[in-house]
C-alpha cells in the first residue's frame, strides 16, 4: 500500500482545506447552493482539469468529472462508440457545524483514483459526481443530488429549489440532464462509517450490504399564546410543553425495539419570547431501521402517542411526512466483487448495514451499488472533531483501485 500514502495524505489535507469553505465563520457549514458551494466545485474543478477530466456542474449543482475522451451522457439513438460508465460518487454539502470528511472525503478519494487513472487507457469510463445535496439541511428534504440524478425529483420539490438553482446560474428547466445515462454499469461509495462499530473491531474497513430505511418528520403542535405571569398552569395549552412530553414518548418506543434509532433533532417554538406561553412548536422526528416493517410500526406507535398527548393537553396537532426511505441493499454481485478486492490487497474488513442514509441508498434500486466504509476515529461525525486515519485512507484506496482493475478485466 505504499504508493497510495502521497495520495491518501493529499486527499485528508484536500478534506481540511475544503472544510474552511463555509457560511459561517468558525464552523464548517455549507448547505444546498450556498455561496461556499461555489469555491468547493472551482477548486475540485481545477484539480480534476489538471487531471485531464472534463468537468461539468449539472442543472441540480452536482459537479461531474469524466476521463478525458470518455463521453458517458449518450443517452439515446443508435448503438455507438460511447463507453459503458462506473459511477464513483458522495456529497459535497455538510451538517451545520460539521466535520471535514463527512462525505466530502469519498469525492476526494475519487478525485485521487481519477489522478491515478489518468495514465491508463480502461475498457470502460469513470464518472466522478459530487452531489449537491445530501444532508437535508436547507430545504428539510435529504438526497436532492442523488435524487435528480436518477430522475425521482418530484414537481413540488423542484418548483421549491428552482429559485436556488436560478440564483446559482444553473437552469432548473434542464434537471433531466442531471440523469445518469442507461450505459451506467456499477457505483461505488466511499464514506466515513460515523459510527463506533469499526474502530471497536479494530477493522479498518466496512463493507456495507444495506442500508436502513429512514422515516423523516415534522409535527407541528398548535397551542394557545399568552400571558406567561398571568395565565394559571391549569389553564394553558403549552404547545411547547406538549412537545416535550412527546420528545420523552419518542425515547421511551425507541428503547424498546431493538436496532431502532429515533430523534428530535430540531425544535422551534414561537413567539419566542421568555414571558409568553408557546403557541406553536414544530419538531422534527427522524426514524430508522433496517426493517422496514418494524420502522412503520415504530412511527405509527410515536405518532399515536403526540395525538393521545396533544388532545389531553387540548393541542392541535399536524404532521407533515418529508420522507419515507425504505431500506436498501446494495448489489450483491458488486458487493461480493468489492469483497475480493479488499481480501485481494491483504485488508480486513467487516460486512454490516449502515445506519445512516446515503446517496448509494438512492442509486442502489436504479443501478448496482456498492459502499465501502473507513473507520471513523471515535465514532464522531457530524461534529467538528470528526477525523480518519491516514491507513485507513490508504486502505480504502488500495481497495478501490484493486476493484477498478477487476472491473477492467471483466469489462475488457
Amino acid at each position: 500500500m505504499g504508493r497510495w500514502t502521497a495520495a491518501a495524505q493529499t486527499a485528508v489535507e484536500r478534506c481540511r482545506l475544503l472544510a474552511s469553505y463555509t457560511e459561517e465563520i468558525g464552523r464548517t457549514t455549507r448547505t444546498y447552493l450556498s455561496p461556499p458551494m461555489k469555491q468547493v466545485h472551482a477548486l475540485i474543478a481545477k484539480w480534476l482539469t489538471e487531471a485531464g477530466c472534463k468537468v461539468r456542474i449539472d442543472a441540480v449543482g452536482n459537479l461531474r468529472a469524466t476521463e478525458s475522451g470518455a463521453d458517458p451522457l449518450v443517452r439515446a439513438g443508435p448503438p455507438g462508440p460511447a463507453l459503458r460508465t462506473f459511477v464513483i460518487g458522495s456529497h459535497l454539502d455538510t451538517a451545520p457545524n460539521a466535520g471535514a470528511f463527512d462525505g466530502i472525503l469519498g469525492v476526494m478519494l475519487g478525485v485521487a483514483l481519477l489522478e491515478d487513472q489518468a495514465a491508463h487507457a480502461l475498457p470502460y469510463a469513470i464518472e466522478l459526481i459530487g452531489f449537491a445535496e445530501e444532508e437535508g439541511v436547507r430545504y428539510g428534504v435529504p438526497f436532492i443530488g442523488s435524487r435528480a440524478a436518477v430522475g425521482s425529483l418530484d414537481a413540488n420539490l423542484i418548483a421549491r429549489i428552482a429559485p436556488a438553482i436560478r440564483d446559482f446560474g444553473l437552469d432548473p428547466t434542464c434537471i433531466n440532464d442531471a440523469r445518469l445515462p442507461p450505459n451506467v454499469f456499477g457505483y461505488l461509495e466511499l464514506h466515513i462509517e460515523q459510527g463506533p462499530v469499526l474502530e471497536h473491531l479494530g477493522v479498518p474497513l466496512g463493507v456495507v450490504e444495506g442500508i436502513a430505511g429512514q422515516s423523516r418528520l415534522v409535527l407541528h403542535f398548535e397551542g394557545q399564546a399568552n400571558h406567561a405571569g398571568t395565565t394559571p398552569m391549569a389553564l394553558r395549552h403549552d404547545a411547547l410543553a406538549g412537545a416535550a412530553e412527546w420528545i420523552g414518548a419518542v425515547e421511551r418506543v425507541a428503547g424498546e425495539i431493538q436496532g431502532l434509532v429515533a430523534t428530535v433533532g430540531r425544535i422551534a417554538a414561537e413567539p419566542g419570547a421568555g414571558n409568553v406561553i408557546p403557541g406553536r412548536t414544530n419538531a422534527s422526528l427522524d426514524v430508522r431501521h433496517i426493517s422496514d416493517e418494524t420502522r412503520q410500526r415504530a412511527v405509527r406507535s410515536i405518532l399515536e402517542a403526540a395525538e393521545a398527548i396533544a388532545q389531553r393537553r387540548g393541542l392541535g396537532l399536524h404532521t407533515e411526512l418529508c420522507l419515507d426511505q425504505s431500506a436498501v441493499a446494495m448489489d450483491a454481485g458488486l458487493t461480493a466483487q468489492l469483497q475480493r478486492a479488499v481480501a485481494a490487497e491483504g485488508l480486513s474488513a467487516h460486512s454490516m448495514a449502515s445506519g445512516a442514509g446515503h446517496d448509494a441508498m438512492i442509486i442502489a434500486p436504479h443501478f448496482p451499488a456498492a459502499m465501502l466504509f473507513l473507520r471513523s476515529p471515535g465514532g464522531i461525525s457530524h461534529h467538528p472533531d470528526e477525523a480518519v486515519y491516514l491507513e485507513d485512507v490508504e486502505a480504502a484506496l488500495a481497495a478501490s483501485s484493486r476493484l477498478l482493475a477487476d472491473l477492467e478485466s471483466s469489462h475488457a
